[in-house]
């Protein structure tokens, strides 16, 4: 998840540093690399038989329940 995890290879890094949740985030776009305001987020849990494949598939999942909750936020 942001701010934490920025640019590419998110979940290959997010289990090499074992960690406990990844996600998907929906930010304003600056200059700066993932760096913009947070409007939403959605946590996964990893778990220890999560592969690359696997958390990217939970993260995609997440993501399409996200996107229409971060436009509504955006225009309301």
């Amino acid at each position: 998840l942001l701010p934490k995890y920025k640019g590419l290879n998110t979940h290959k890094r997010a289990l090499k540093n074992k960690e406990k949740f990844s996600g998907c985030t929906v930010h304003y776009v600056t200059i700066k690399l993932d760096s913009g305001k947070i409007i939403l987020q959605k946590k996964v849990k990893i778990k220890k038989k999560d592969t690359v494949n696997s958390l990217k598939k939970k993260v995609l999942k997440k993501e399409h329940q996200l996107y229409p909750s971060a436009i509504r936020k955006i225009f309301s």
